[in-house]
C-alpha cells in the first residue's frame, strides 16, 4: 500500500477504530449490570415478518414475537421506530417509553444499528398504511460491535463483498435472493431426478487416481497411507461403477477441485450434478438436461425467458441440436463431411484463422478446435452440439456410423457450456486404448491428461450395461437463472487470494 493510500485510509480506520472502542464500552456496561446478551442461548420466536405482512388481517391486535438485526433507528424523543431484519425480510417496529417503561427505553435506546434483538409487542398498522409492531418487551440477543456500512451503498467495493460475504448478505437483498434460488434450483434438480426412479449416492473427494475429466487436479498427501492423493476432478469413475453393480440410475450432487485459471466463469472449486442411467444413451440425456432447466426456470421465476449477460434467453422446450461437423460448416464454412484426410482438415481450418499450434494434427482434432475457438461464442440460445471427435472424448462410445466420432454433446447457453453428456464407452478393450492414449499426452507434458485406470477397467470387464452419463455445472445455471455476471455472486465463498 502507497503512502498515499495509506493516508486516505488511516481516517476511516481511526473512526472504525473508535466506533468499535464505543460498542466495547456499551457491551462492557451491560456485562458489569449482569445483562451480558452473550449468555442469551435463545429466543423464542413465534412469526417471521413476511408471515405477519401476510397475514395481518388475522394477526392485526395480537401478540407475537420476532426476532432480526436493527437496521435502522428513527426518532429520539419517547418514541422511537426501528427496521427489524430477519430471514423473510423486514419490519417496522415501534418501541415506546409509556410500554416499555423507563428503564428498559433508556436501555433499548442505547442499542445499535447491527444488534440482534428479539421483540415480543402487538401487530398494528401506522397511519401512513405501514404493518408494524408495537413493542412491549426487547430483549439484546446479540451485541454488534462492528458497524454496519452505510445504509444506501452498502457494500460496493466486489472483492469486499466476497471476503466478507456474511456483512454482503445482511446488507444486499440481490445477494440473499441469489443464494435462495440457488438452493431452491438444487432442491429441484433432486425432485427432478428422484420422480424419475434416480438414487442419490456419495463418492469419495480424495483419490489415488485422477480421472473422469480433462483438468489439473489438486495434489494433498495422505499422511498415514504416506502417498499423494488427487481432489477429484469429476464423479464420473465411480458412479459408473455403482451403474456396473446394478445400480441402474444414480446421481451425485458434489463440490469438483480443478487446479485451474480463475475468471468469471471458473472457480477452482464448483459443483456438478453427475447422473447415469444405464440403457439409455446421450439422446436420452439431452431430454433429462432440456427438461430440469427448462422447468426449474419455470417453476422458480415463473417462465422459460430469462435475461442473463445482456442476452434475452428462451428456454422453451424444443432446443436445437447440431452436429459438430454441421456446426463448422455452417460458422466456419469448412466441411469436414469432405474432408477425410489428417493434414488437408488441418490446413482447411488453418486457411480459415483456425490455430493449432501445439495441438495433435489429426481431423478430429481441426474439428474440435475449429468449434471451440470460432463457434462455441456465437451460440446464444440453448443448443445442443453434438458427434464430438474421439481424440477429446476419451470416455465415451464411439458412433456406430463414424468411428471417428463420438456419441456426445455439450449443451452452450449464451456460449457457455452448461452440460456435458456421453453414451458412455462400455468396452474395456476400447477404454484402455483411450487411457493409454492419454498416458502418452502426459508423458509429452500435458498435465491436464487422463490417467491409467485399472480398476475401472476391471470394472468394464465385469460389464457396464448401455449406459447414458451427464454432467451438469450447478453454479453456471444458477447465474443464469440469477443474471449474475460472474460465478463467484452465486458461490458463498469463493475462492480469494488472501490480502496482505
Amino acid at each position: 500500500m502507497s503512502t498515499e493510500e495509506r493516508n486516505v485510509n488511516e481516517p476511516m480506520e481511526e473512526t472504525l477504530s473508535e466506533l468499535r472502542q464505543i460498542r466495547r464500552s456499551k457491551l462492557k456496561e451491560l456485562q458489569d449490570a449482569g445483562q451480558d446478551p452473550f449468555q442469551i442461548t435463545k429466543y423464542n420466536v413465534t412469526h417471521r415478518s413476511a408471515d405477519i405482512k401476510a397475514g395481518f388481517e388475522a394477526l392485526e391486535g395480537k401478540t407475537v414475537s420476532v426476532a432480526g438485526r436493527i437496521m435502522s433507528k428513527r426518532g429520539m424523543g419517547k418514541a422511537v421506530f426501528c427496521d427489524l431484519q430477519d430471514v423473510k425480510g423486514r419490519i417496522q417496529l415501534y418501541v415506546r417509553i409509556d410500554e416499555l417503561g423507563e428503564e428498559a427505553f433508556a436501555k433499548f435506546k442505547k442499542t445499535d444499528i447491527g444488534d440482534i434483538v428479539g421483540v415480543e409487542g402487538e401487530v398494528f398498522q401506522t397511519k401512513r398504511g405501514e404493518i408494524s409492531v408495537k413493542a412491549r418487551r426487547v430483549t439484546l440477543l446479540s451485541k454488534s460491535l462492528l458497524p454496519l456500512p452505510e445504509k444506501f451503498h452498502g457494500l460496493t467495493d466486489k472483492e469486499t463483498r466476497y471476503r466478507q460475504r456474511y456483512v454482503d448478505l445482511i446488507m444486499s437483498d440481490e445477494s440473499r435472493r441469489n443464494f435462495e434460488i440457488r438452493s431452491k434450483f438444487v432442491s429441484y434438480v433432486r425432485r427432478f431426478l428422484e420422480e424419475r426412479g434416480y438414487m442419490e449416492v456419495e463418492t469419495p473427494v480424495l483419490n489415488t487416481i485422477s480421472g473422469g475429466a480433462t483438468a489439473r487436479p489438486f495434489i494433498t498427501h495422505h499422511n498415514a497411507l504416506d502417498i499423494d492423493m488427487y481432489m477429484r476432478i469429476a464423479t464420473e469413475l465411480h458412479l459408473k461403477r455403482l451403474v456396473v453393480g446394478g445400480f441402474e440410475r444414480v446421481y451425485e450432487i458434489g463440490r469438483i477441485f480443478r487446479n485451474e485459471g480463475m475468471d468469471p466463469k471458473h472457480n477452482p472449486e464448483f459443483t456438478t450434478i453427475e447422473l447415469y442411467e444405464a440403457y439409455a444413451d446421450f439422446h436420452d440425456m439431452m431430454d433429462i438436461a432440456e427438461g430440469v432447466l427448462s422447468t426449474a426456470a419455470k417453476d422458480i421465476l415463473g417462465g422459460y425467458n430469462v435475461r442473463w449477460l445482456g442476452e434475452e434467453i428462451d428456454l422453451t422446450p424444443g432446443w436445437k441440436r447440431l452436429t459438430m461437423i454441421d456446426a463448422v460448416r455452417d460458422y466456419v464454412g469448412v466441411d469436414f463431411d469432405a474432408v477425410s484426410d489428417d493434414e488437408q482438415a488441418c490446413k482447411a481450418v488453418e486457411a480459415a484463422g483456425v490455430d493449432l499450434e501445439g495441438c495433435e494434427r489429426t481431423w478430429g482434432t481441426a474439428l474440435y478446435e475449429a468449434f471451440d475457438q470460432r463457434v462455441e461464442e456465437k451460440l446464444i440460445q440453448p443448443t445442443f452440439i453434438t458427434m464430438y471427435p474421439v481424440e477429446v472424448s476419451p470416455l465415451t462410445k464411439r458412433s456406430p456410423k463414424d468411428p471417428r466420432l463420438t456419441e456426445r454433446f455439450e449443451l452452450f447457453i449464451n456460449h457457455c457450456e452448461f452440460a456435458n453428456a456421453f453414451s458412455e464407452l462400455n468396452d474395456p478393450i476400447d477404454q484402455r486404448g483411450r487411457f493409454e492414449h492419454e498416458i502418452a499426452l502426459r508423458d509429452a507434458g500435458n498435465d491436464e491428461a487422463g490417467m491409467m485406470d485399472e480398476d475401472f477397467i476391471t470394472a468394464l470387464e465385469y460389464g457396464l450395461p448401455p449406459t447414458g452419463g451427464m454432467g451438469i455445472g450447478i453454479d453456471r445455471c444458477v447465474m443464469m437463472l440469477t443474471n449474475s455476471d460472474s460465478i463467484r455472486d452465486v458461490i458463498l465463498f469463493p475462492t480469494m487470494k488472501p490480502l496482505d
